[in-house]
């Protein structure tokens, strides 16, 4: 169904872009460290790739669906590092001025 000619292929392919940009933002919240975006975005496109290859009960090889997932693994990774970093990367607020107990 992944296709550049139908509007159904190309509804799909937007639907993986979407989908990687709504992950990135669940990299920000759950892993919240850019250095572990990467092996996680991975790690979730091969159980991917192993669920389609069990239910379709044979490997993936349309050159449309390897490309829609690499650019969706390039998309998830990049976006989701950029905003874990933007986290990471914050000022400490640090308080200097003496406490009191009085």
């Amino acid at each position: 169904i992944l296709g550049f000619s139908t509007p159904p292929g190309r509804l799909s392919m937007m639907a993986f872009i979407l989908n990687a940009l709504t992950c990135a933002l669940g990299l920000l919240y759950f892993i919240r460290r850019g250095k572990q975006c990467l092996d996680f975005t991975v790690t979730v496109h091969f159980f991917h790739l192993l669920g389609c290859w069990i239910y379709n009960s044979r490997f993936p090889s349309s050159l449309t669906w390897w490309l829609v997932h690499v650019v969706c693994t390039a998309l998830m990774a990049a976006i989701g590092e950029y905003l874990c970093m933007r986290i990471e990367l914050r000022e400490i607020p640090l308080n200097s001025a003496p406490k009191s107990n009085v």
